[in-house]
């Protein structure tokens, strides 16, 4: 990258994106190291223990991973297929709500990945492994065991899970509910291959959480899981950005 900055195959535009990258990088590596230290402090009280990081920490060092790979993502999305340059703005009506929804499924892919990161850091997919009740309730009795309550949204491994399944359905509702109103809409090929490809996925998505829950969180279950959510988050800015170009009409 160096090379292409030094040789000027970047314009100003990319030259403020390749900087703000190599910055997430370096952010990237320093929250890596400081996840792995709070393994290592105070964490060992048995000798069967095994260590564990602070959930805080875990989700800090994924949040930063998914938003460096979505810049770079959008980034490489941007180059690869560019927008018209003899083109004018021309929005779309029929489009308006299609794109609103997209970008909530975006957003809430990446918040539900980030619920994950708790739900891993806590081992909270152990506590209730029944679906899609929590043992015998819908709420759980333990959910506000922690006082002040705002701590059961972090420390509570049962308000944990609970958070990440809403999360999960909500996110499942709303690339289904996107796939139904792009149906009857003017989208490109391109455009209807990514938001089939965005329904068909968080279907998927949903279907592999359910069952690393039901077989008591096996790690191969568990990575699928994990890197589902990746896929689900990539496909959505893929889509995002189908829907950019398709606000751009030639002349």
């Amino acid at each position: 990258m160096d090379a292409f900055w030094a040789r000027g195959f970047l314009d100003k535009a990319m030259k403020i994106r390749v900087a703000a990258y190599c910055a997430l990088v370096g952010c990237q590596g320093l929250m890596g190291w400081y996840m792995v230290k709070s393994g290592l402090e105070d964490r060992f009280q048995g000798p069967s223990d095994v260590p564990r990081v602070s959930q805080y920490r875990l989700a800090a060092h994924l949040s930063l991973a998914f938003i460096l790979y979505t810049g770079l993502l959008g980034g490489a999305l941007r180059i690869l297929r560019p927008m018209p340059i003899s083109a004018t703005i021309a929005k779309l009506k029929e489009l308006k709500g299609v794109t609103g929804l997209a970008h909530a499924v975006k957003a809430m892919a990446f918040f539900t990945a980030v619920s994950g990161a708790f739900v891993a850091g806590l081992d909270a997919g152990l506590v209730y492994n029944s679906f899609p009740k929590m043992g015998d309730n819908w709420v759980p009795d333990d959910i506000l065991a922690f006082s002040p309550a705002l701590r059961n949204f972090t420390e509570n491994p049962t308000t944990v899970q609970f958070d990440h399944r809403i999360l999960g359905t909500s996110t499942l509702v709303a690339a289904s509910t996107l796939w139904l109103l792009a149906r009857g809409k003017p989208l490109s090929p391109m455009a209807r291959r990514a938001v089939n490809c965005v329904g068909g996925m968080a279907w998927m998505q949903v279907g592999l959480g359910i069952a690393t829950l039901l077989h008591y969180v096996p790690t191969p279950l568990a990575a699928s899981h994990q890197s589902g959510s990746l896929v689900l988050l990539s496909l959505a800015i893929w889509l995002t950005h189908e829907m950019k170009l398709l606000k751009y009409i030639p002349k």
